[in-house]
């Protein structure tokens, strides 16, 4: 197993920053997507059924890149594999300025997917090995980073659409995803190729722990997934005005700004085990509230709470994959995490969309803290001997729940 060189010095909080960057660059985009599928439905006609394979498609395409193309930044092409996930961004973003059709909007998505889910694992292996002592207040930068970009659509959104038309958001994301490879290439990376890079990550799964991480990870964008799908078509319905639904997007998500970095922190310092489950329930529920609450506003009110309590529980997920993944694996762990959660996601927009058509909105949020519950008490029992473990704590791989032959 490759191992980080103890001489060189930590990654600096500035190049995180950085790294950071470009992760809300690229996450911008979605959220100027999630603020107008109402406008992709009132303008083009398109379902709400449909809207849901829209946002469907994004997940199931960083899937696959997250499974199958991550695992290239172990063998040192991580900085690569950034460039050509910002490129692939550019492209995407450029097919939903213009789409019309449910056909080019998913071709679009489908391409934006794939750029995210690329780029997301590498820029998590580089932050990983450049400081691991930090690893979860790091995690929890790249994290606030991430929903700080996500914010931004939104609010890029209201500001630009109504005098630009609705392209415009698009385009000048697109435009900063350009200028965002200017960042990277000045970036120093140690590149390293890992012996055991080649080999997928499916066997990672063979470690409970790690098995526990990745239940935590899905129930997350379980309700990521759901939400998304959800909200704007929601409040749209509720006749409530549309600065609430982008207003609404920014309050929920402004306290992960802040916050997600001490969450990191406190995953680290209690355990990603302990942290992780406890705001899986309370997450979900807020979910069921969602489904219940008359009004818009009372709504707004509690997803702030919501926002706070997913700031300091989120990135427990991340946090124990990087605790319990080999050295030499990490682009692939991180890399399948992710897959199996914007997956889970694409599953659950589609079946939320469906359910919200068919049932109404009480089955569509039950369901979904149905499944947040039942992933958040499996992952508890999988942790097992590591519930209690934190980063700064060893890893008992003498204990046969944490071994993977060859690799651990």
């Amino acid at each position: 197993m490759a191992l980080a060189d103890p001489l060189a010095p930590p990654m600096t909080r500035r190049t995180v920053m950085s790294l950071g960057v470009i992760m809300a660059v690229m996450a911008s985009g979605y959220g100027v997507m999630f603020t107008v599928l109402d406008d992709y439905r009132d303008r083009f006609g398109i379902s709400e059924s449909r809207l849901g394979m829209i946002v469907g498609i994004g997940f199931l395409s960083s899937f696959l890149a997250q499974i199958f193309l991550a695992p290239l930044a172990d063998r040192g092409h991580a900085k690569s594999i950034v460039v050509v996930g910002l490129l692939l961004n550019f492209v995407g973003l450029v097919m939903l300025a213009f789409g019309q059709t449910t056909v080019v909007l998913l071709i679009g998505r489908f391409v934006m997917g794939i750029g995210l889910g690329v780029a997301f694992p590498a820029i998590r292996r580089i932050v990983i090995l450049g400081d691991a002592d930090r690893l979860g207040d790091n995690l929890g930068l790249l994290l606030a980073a991430d929903v700080a970009g996500f914010a931004v659509g939104p609010l890029l959104s209201a500001l630009v659409v109504g005098p630009l038309g609705l392209p415009a958001p698009f385009l000048m994301i697109a435009t900063a995803s350009l200028l965002s490879v200017f960042i990277i290439v000045r970036i120093n990376v140690e590149e390293r190729a890992d012996a055991e890079s080649s080999k997928l990550a499916f066997d990672l799964l063979k470690i409970k722990p790690y098995a526990a991480a990745v239940c935590m990870g899905v129930a997350v964008f379980v309700m990521i997934g759901t939400f998304d799908a959800l909200w704007v078509v929601m409040l749209d319905d509720l006749e409530a005005s549309e600065w609430i639904a982008n207003v609404g997007i920014t309050l929920f998500v402004l306290p992960m700004i802040f916050l997600a970095e001490r969450g990191g922190r406190l995953a680290q310092r209690i355990g990603p085990f302990r942290v992780g489950p406890v705001g899986l329930i309370i997450g979900a529920i807020y979910m069921l509230m969602y489904g219940l609450l008359p009004s818009a506003l009372v709504m707004l009110g509690v997803g702030v709470l919501h926002g706070v309590t997913d700031s300091l529980t989120v990135s427990s997920s991340a946090v124990a994959v990087g605790m319990v993944t080999p050295e030499d694996r990490h682009a692939g762990g991180q890399g399948l995490l992710g897959g199996v959660q914007t997956l889970s996601a694409g599953a659950i927009a589609v079946v939320a969309g469906f359910l919200y058509e068919s049932y109404g909105r009480f089955p569509a949020y039950a369901v979904c803290a149905i499944i947040m519950v039942a992933l958040a008490v499996t992952a508890f029992i999988l942790s097992g001997s590591q519930r209690s473990a934190t980063p700064d704590g060893p890893l008992d791989v003498n204990d046969p729940a944490n071994a993977v032959t060859g690799h651990a």
